[in-house]
């Protein structure tokens, strides 16, 4: 490549990144201005008097349940993480080594589900939880989300990818096909389960539609809900709701720096270890 391609190459790198972090420097510099700035033009990002500390104080004072909105978003995030790993690692692996009538027909319409809007089985599940009298416990929360055809078609494409002769050699050495998939695939899958990992947890963390219409509840409600409370009907104080955004974006970015390396790979489906 000549170095005019080069420049050019990561120019455009560059614009993408600034256009995808600016975002995320715009909501730091909120959270931290004093209400007086905020409609101050001309904008700055640096603001003149740093008011984090008192914004934060005053986020707490305005949301004194933001720490159990908190809490109710990881047990949300790691129950629908440990349903969704447990139920498509169990789907993957019959889909990938195991021959039965219809299993093509059957794969086939499990991924139709990514093709049907969640809108519209909205209502039919939240007639559903009314019946059973799940609503506004994490059950609701929790149990419909347990399963993703997009974690399951991930898997099993990684799965498909480990040689079989590894499944054969532990058969030999007496292994179920459960003691197959826990010491032989899932190890070797690693960077497919890790880019599971962010994805799931990342849009269970997000979620806000599904949580809304199934809970009322402080007990219940997540960061998004939590967040959302904070706009007022006739003034917003966006200083607080960018206060609350970034504190449930931390983990999150956290997260993703400790997994990326993983989910780069997972992604491109490498599957096997080396």
């Amino acid at each position: 490549m000549s170095r005019t391609k080069l420049l050019l190459f990561y120019g455009l790198l560059t614009l993408g990144a600034v256009v995808m972090i600016l975002p995320f420097v715009w909501m730091i510099s909120t959270a931290c201005k004093p209400p007086i700035e905020l409609n101050k033009l001309p904008i700055r990002f640096i603001p003149e008097n740093l008011s984090c500390v008192e914004n934060l104080r005053e986020l707490y004072e305005t949301s004194e349940h933001f720490n159990r909105y908190l809490v109710n978003s990881v047990i949300l995030t790691v129950g629908r993480t440990l349903g969704q790993l447990v139920l498509s690692s169990l789907a993957a692996y019959g889909f990938a080594r195991f021959k039965f009538p219809g299993r093509n027909l059957i794969f086939a319409l499990c991924l139709g589900l990514l093709m049907v809007p969640f809108q519209a089985i909205l209502i039919p599940e939240y007639l559903l939880l009314r019946q059973l009298g799940w609503l506004n416990t994490f059950a609701a929360l929790i149990i419909p989300g347990a399963f993703s055809a997009f974690a399951m078609f991930l898997l099993r494409q990684s799965f498909a990818q480990i040689p079989p002769e590894l499944d054969e050699a532990a058969e030999i050495d007496g292994a179920n096909p459960l003691q197959v998939l826990w010491y032989v695939i899932l190890p070797l899958s690693r960077p497919a389960l890790a880019a599971f990992a962010v994805i799931t947890v990342v849009a269970a963390w997000n979620d806000f539609l599904f949580p809304l219409v199934v809970s009322n509840s402080q007990a219940t409600r997540p960061i998004t809900i939590g967040i959302s409370l904070l706009q007022g009907q006739r003034d917003t104080p966006f200083n607080l709701l960018m206060m609350g955004s970034l504190l449930a974006t931390l983990p999150m970015i956290g997260l993703f720096l400790l997994l990326q390396r993983y989910f780069i790979e997972g992604i491109s489906m490498s599957g096997l270890k080396r």
